[in-house]
């Protein structure tokens, strides 16, 4: 038999991720769409408390303010094109109202400093070695906020930048909070903006960086995301339609190799039961009034507080509370 693409096993780690376990993801965009199927399965996942952030810089930056505590203030700010944005953060806190946009930013960074001093796992994607340069002050910004490029430096990170900063944070974390792990991964998105070749270049120096970084520390990890999508499912079908971000049934793939190498027995056993109540939640009945539907509604109250009562840490009070109250 012909064999059309190239498989390869993904090994499953050490020491799996637990239900129990609390998680902080940072990173590209493709952070999010494993912290969102995280929080979708209720796994007590905390993702992008800045924002979509791209490079190992920022990244490194945005840690570094949860472990100072640091709180933003008016200073931190600028206005452009009638908000005001942080350098720091991705345009979901940028807004016309300075002190909501502050205090949004301080919110978040008290949720992030909390988590990243209690977590078992922070999840890192990087996206992109590519930095950008406030011109004026030498500041790696997180986003550019549509500003003109000519107010940026653009520069490559070698290895050796990106390596030393990543360094230095697991140092400082790892004396913090003695127990994290870290699992790295490599954005599959393909930033075409920068070149074909430029991006390829790019990825290279992310995956030297990584690999570097997990083969001196114990603690850390690497799931192999980037070559499942490009090595293994390796076509365009398998992208959106800007060939650029992978779509849902690539995203899915990967999320069944990261439960299946990454998530405990445990949690795999779990998945299909929380899925189960989920696709309850989302059900629309045509008639809610009808004693059919007020029957499966309280069946799966029914269910979900079996599974709270045998499974505790499984966050699923809104589910019960929607079960419950649709029947009143």
């Amino acid at each position: 038999m012909t064999n059309f693409r190239l498989t390869f096993p993904v090994s499953p780690i050490a020491t799996p991720v637990q239900y129990t376990d609390k998680i902080l993801l940072m990173g590209s965009c493709f952070a999010e769409e494993i912290g969102e199927r995280l929080q979708q399965y209720r796994f007590d996942a905390l993702v992008n408390p800045h924002g979509i952030l791209y490079n190992p810089i920022s990244i490194t930056q945005a840690l570094h303010t949860y472990l100072d505590g640091k709180q933003y203030t008016v200073d931190d700010l600028f206005s452009h094109g009638d908000l005001w944005h942080s350098w720091d953060h991705h345009s979901r806190f940028s807004g016309m109202e300075m002190e909501e946009v502050l205090s949004a930013i301080n919110t978040s960074q008290e949720l992030a400093a909390k988590r990243l001093e209690e977590a078992d796992w922070l999840i890192i994607t990087l996206g992109s070695a590519y930095t950008y340069t406030l011109a004026t002050s030498n500041q790696v910004v997180g986003n550019c906020h549509k500003v003109p490029a000519a107010q940026f430096h653009k520069k490559l990170l070698s290895p050796p930048d990106a390596i030393s900063a990543l360094d230095n944070l697991m140092h400082r974390l790892f004396f913090r909070n003695r127990k994290v792990k870290i699992m790295f991964t490599i954005s599959p998105v393909r930033y075409a903006r920068d070149g074909v070749v430029e991006n390829n270049l790019s990825k290279a120096v992310l995956i030297q960086t990584v690999h570097h970084l997990v083969n001196k520390f114990d603690r850390l990890f690497y799931f192999p995301a980037y070559e499942l999508v490009i090595d293994d499912l390796r076509d365009y079908r398998f992208y959106k339609e800007d060939l650029v971000h992978p779509n849902e049934l690539a995203v899915n793939y990967v999320w069944d190799h990261f439960t299946a190498s990454c998530v405990s027995e445990e949690g795999r056993r779990l998945l299909p039961l929380v899925a189960e109540i989920n696709r309850a939640r989302q059900h629309r009945p045509f008639n809610p009034a009808s004693t059919q539907h007020r029957q499966f509604l309280q069946t799966y109250a029914g269910k979900t507080k079996q599974l709270m009562k045998e499974y505790p840490f499984l966050r699923l009070e809104e589910e019960l509370a929607y079960f419950e109250g649709m029947q009143l």
